[in-house]
Formats: C-alpha cells, sequence, structure tokens
C-alpha cells in the first residue's frame, strides 16, 4: 500500500503571490465527520507512530487529539486508528487500511477538486490585488 501525501494540496505560488487551498469538510448533524484537521491528524499520526508526538506536533493537546480520533473512529465502519497499550516498550498508535485509504481519498479528493478548478481560481487570482 502506498503511503497517503502529507501535504494539503495547493496551487503553487510565488513568494508574497495569493496560495489556493481547498479544506474539504464532510459533515454529519453539525458535526464534521471528516475534515482537514483530522486528516492532519491522522498523518501525523502515521508519521510519528503516537497520539502524543502527533498533537505536539500539530500544535494540540493530548485530549484534543485523542477526541478528534475517538470521535473519527466512531463515526467510521471501521477505525482508521489502533492503540496499543504502554508497557515496558511503551504504547504505540497506527494508522489502519481504513485509516490509509481515508487520508488516500480525502487528499485525492483535493487533488481532483483542484485540477478541476484551476482555469477558475486563476480567474479568482486574478481578481486580487497584486
Amino acid at each position: 500500500m502506498s503511503e497517503p501525501s502529507t501535504a494539503s494540496p495547493a496551487v503553487a505560488a510565488a513568494p508574497g503571490a495569493p496560495a489556493v487551498r481547498l479544506r474539504l469538510r464532510i459533515t454529519r448533524d453539525g458535526h464534521v465527520a471528516v475534515g482537514p484537521g483530522k486528516i492532519d491528524l491522522l498523518e501525523a499520526v502515521q508519521r510519528t507512530g503516537s497520539i502524543t508526538a502527533a498533537a505536539k506536533r500539530l500544535g494540540m493537546s493530548y485530549r484534543r487529539a485523542w477526541l478528534l480520533l475517538d470521535e473519527l473512529n466512531a463515526g467510521l465502519r471501521e477505525p482508521a486508528v489502533e492503540s496499543a497499550q504502554g508497557g515496558s516498550h511503551g504504547g504505540g498508535s497506527r494508522l489502519t487500511a481504513a485509516g490509509h485509504e481515508l487520508v488516500r481519498l480525502y487528499r485525492e479528493v483535493e487533488h481532483t477538486a483542484l485540477r478541476a478548478c484551476a482555469d477558475d481560481i486563476e480567474r479568482l487570482k486574478n481578481l486580487l490585488v497584486r
């Protein structure tokens, strides 16, 4: 299985030029079921192997990260993250196959949307003060 992208897609911009970033959110009952923060957190867990380290990397508390992942797992048919209990070698967390697929699909949708909207995005950018 290939590694999911770790960067949000953005239309390339020179320094000082406008950058374009799409921020897809899928909501259910007024709550974000899947969105950029949860995907960034999944990618950070994948890179670090730890919810604690992922939270630090993203500048959030462990509790906030844990709550986001718990909410995400509860809303999926299969959990996105599995955690092992600590012990002499410590615990750890990893993405499941469902977690990898969620990140892959999310990033693919972002890339597809940016490609599909490239001409319109360029016209929007041209309306900005240079």
